[in-house]
């Protein structure tokens, strides 16, 4: 049996809670309402830099102290940073959710320690340079920087290094001040866990956190058509990246993208699976959909030799134009339905699992989504729905990038 409840705190803080009485376990996380998109050019990078952060401990605990306690538990947990959140979560017997509850609301208010700040100051600048080692990872990058230009979600999550290197600890503290507070961040439970019980934990430990909310701006956007290359000497292959619009989080359009990716990349078999993957053209080729705070987008990637690009770069146009010809047959949708559908299933049956859709869905649109009206309205998107989509000519209103190998 499976129950959902929901509750806001005094402070302003959402709890919510899918609760399973099958379940074996219990997963909790706080789902905060900011990223890159969030912060000022002075700023960028700090998100992912304060993630780091928390796990340094409170003013009453050392990094030490912290990991220690989270072994004792057994707990499975860890942290991300997104373009528009970040995420603190974890997993372990239900009998010792309440220990992990006091630790992981422990760590909301770190204390960031001078010391320890600049010892992860180094240990970003290193992700950053392994990041720079992957040349489909700088692609996506700045095929996002191109697509979005001067919006907020062309902001690096990582930051720059000349960002990092000028970033503060007190400028930190201000941006945790302004986006850590309880009107900006939601916790979420799944599992075996007494509704009450934790709820009654959640207000007692938070009852010192002031009041709070968090904005966020939305500037208008539109695409601008382009088709851009860039040399990277990094680059031993050609990497190609394909963005174009696609729908928001809140839109119930959002599923027919995910049916739409698809069938034209899901990596067992799908249309640029047999044109570009089957033929030898390509290390790898996809697609996928990709839901942002009221605005979306829909990718197409493949990664090939220097040799074969101009023809690859073609032959994904040409798959892109007869989508349109061509919508999906019956049979295609039924097939990308099936898939779609048992990937939900499989990454619901675990509470942890569960924990990341129900906390995200919930952040973004305020509102319980259960798996079963989320299989519901994948079978509920019709051939015709696609086609409308695509009479819109959405692949002609993105930027299609290339990083290419060389000297830049």
């Amino acid at each position: 049996m499976i129950r959902f409840f929901e509750a806001t705190l005094d402070h302003g803080l959402k709890v919510i809670a899918e609760v399973s009485t099958e379940a074996k376990s219990a997963a909790m996380g706080y789902f905060v309402k900011t990223g890159a998109r969030d912060e000022t050019k002075e700023e960028s990078g700090v998100s992912h830099f304060l993630e780091h952060m928390v796990f340094k401990g409170p003013e009453e605990m050392d990094a030490y102290a912290v990991n220690l306690a989270f072994d004792r538990m057994g707990a499975r947990y860890n942290a991300f940073t997104s373009d528009e959140n970040t995420v603190y979560y974890g997993a372990v017997l239900p009998e010792l959710l309440p220990d992990l509850l006091e630790l992981f609301t422990k760590l909301m208010r770190p204390a960031l320690r001078q010391e320890d700040f600049e010892m992860e100051r180094k240990v970003i600048l290193e992700e950053i340079a392994l990041y720079e080692d992957r040349p489909e990872f700088v692609a996506y990058q700045r095929a996002r920087e191109h697509y979005f230009r001067n919006h907020p979600l062309a902001n690096r999550v990582l930051g720059t290094r000349e960002s990092i290197e000028k970033m503060t600890r007190e400028r930190m503290a201000a941006y945790h001040a302004r986006r850590y507070v309880p009107g900006n961040m939601v916790l979420a439970f799944a599992g075996k866990l007494d509704w009450e019980r934790v709820l009654d934990q959640a207000a007692r430990l938070t009852e010192r956190w002031k009041p709070g909310s968090a904005g966020r701006d939305y500037p208008p956007f539109a695409p601008t058509p382009a088709r851009v290359a860039e040399p990277y000497p990094r680059a031993r292959q050609t990497y190609l990246v394909g963005l174009y619009p696609g729908f928001s989080a809140r839109d119930p359009r959002r599923y027919l993208a995910a049916v739409l990716a698809s069938v034209l990349g899901d990596a067992g078999s799908s249309r640029l699976h047999w044109a570009l993957v089957d033929k030898g053209l390509v290390e790898s080729a996809g697609a996928g959909h990709e839901e942002h705070d009221e605005l979306g987008t829909f990718g197409v990637y493949a990664t090939t030799r220097p040799e074969n690009r101009a023809r690859v770069a073609e032959i994904v146009a040409e798959e892109l134009a007869r989508l349109d010809r061509e919508p999906p047959t019956e049979e295609e949708i039924a097939r990308a339905k099936t898939k779609a559908k048992t990937q939900i299933v499989f990454a619901g049956e675990t509470p942890m699992k569960r924990l990341f859709h129900l906390g995200l869905s919930y952040a973004y649109t305020g509102r319980y989504e259960p798996l079963s009206e989320v299989l519901r309205k994948l079978e509920a998107v019709r051939r015709e729905d696609l086609a409308a989509y695509l009479a819109e000519r959405p692949f002609e209103k993105g930027v299609f990038f290339e990083l290419v190998p060389g000297e830049g």
